[in-house]
């Protein structure tokens, strides 16, 4: 009994992702936990889609020409999507970061297993979570619009609808910051090959983000 419980290894804790991640890495590297902590990020996430799907208004999605009818239609639909996605998006968020961090842990020959770097995914995922709603019943309380972007983006803080601005958002660059060390701590990569990769990804997506923003410029939306 005695040998049981001094070779009993502590789990990592959600809570400590917020002030010592680097610990809650090493002890994901040693002992994985997948199911509770999933659940618990999405709840978080479905709680914070459905206070913004709560606080929609048929104002919000009206367009020219739309009747009155057609917008509490849409108002409908969009709250019934929004409220799956809540429940969708963390599940698969973790899942393509896991295949593709997978993918390049293998490719280094790493010996790290898919199921640690679900964990890891996972629990990184809970600072998004958290960020979501924190962003969204803040946004609900003051009649803030989703469409608006976060409030702790940088187009939230110049007053811009500029989506490359919307990348750079706190709870993102947090999360990028996790990811580029747990693939040291927990995929076994260098420091520079982690943030390397993370900040090709980031560059990727603020390409999207520009490409985006030019072909909202060009056709006026």
């Amino acid at each position: 009994m005695e040998k049981e419980v001094q070779g009993k290894k502590p789990g990592p804790m959600l809570l400590g992702m917020f002030w010592s991640p680097g610990e809650q890495f090493n002890k994901i590297r040693q002992n994985q936990r997948i199911w509770i902590p999933l659940l618990i990020v999405t709840v978080l996430n479905i709680a914070a889609y459905l206070t913004i799907a709560l606080s929609m208004t048929t104002e919000d999605l009206m367009l020219p020409g739309m009747t009155f009818d057609e917008a509490a239609m849409t108002l409908a639909i969009a709250k019934a999507t929004t409220a799956v996605s809540g429940f969708v998006a963390p599940i698969f968020a973790i899942l393509v970061s896991t295949l593709i961090h997978f993918i390049i842990v293998k490719t280094a020959r790493k010996e790290t297993s898919f199921k640690q770097l679900f964990s890891m995914n996972t629990y990184i995922y809970f600072i998004s979570a958290v960020g979501s709603l924190l962003n969204f019943a803040i946004m609900a309380v003051i009649g803030m619009s989703s469409t608006d972007g976060y409030i702790t983006s940088l187009a939230h803080l110049l007053n811009s609808k500029s989506s490359v601005l919307g990348a750079f958002e706190l709870f993102s660059i947090w999360t990028m910051i996790l990811t580029a060390l747990g693939l040291h701590k927990v995929g076994q990569l260098s420091k520079a090959v982690s943030f390397t990769i993370v900040i090709i990804f980031f560059l990727i997506r603020l390409s999207f983000a520009a490409l985006g923003t030019l072909i909202s410029g060009i056709t006026g939306l």
